[in-house]
């Protein structure tokens, strides 16, 4: 028992908190990622731009290759006038590859 429970009046002993039936994992706000088929291509959807993104990264992660940055420049020429200048927050559209 603790000074503070002494002062309060408290006479009960304190209790350990009981964890046993947390279980371990992990959850998210995140939208989920584009999903891809079997071939690695895209199936299409939209993507928010981060920062230390890449038009080569992007197609890197959603379609395996990062020399497909040009299926998405071109699906994206409305909003991107330099492909070597994107900007964190820029909701590009990902086109189905196949």
């Amino acid at each position: 028992m603790g000074l503070l429970d002494k002062l309060m009046g408290n006479n009960e002993p304190a209790k350990k908190a009981d964890f046993s039936d947390v279980q371990s994992g992990s959850s998210s706000t995140a939208p989920a990622p584009a999903q891809t088929s079997s071939m690695g291509a895209s199936a299409g959807g939209t993507y928010t731009v981060v920062s230390g993104d890449s038009l080569s990264k992007i197609a890197k992660h959603h379609y395996g290759d990062a020399n497909k940055w040009h299926a998405i420049y071109e699906a994206n020429r409305d909003k991107i006038k330099n492909p070597d200048l994107i900007h964190p927050g820029q909701v590009l559209t990902l086109p189905d590859i196949s």
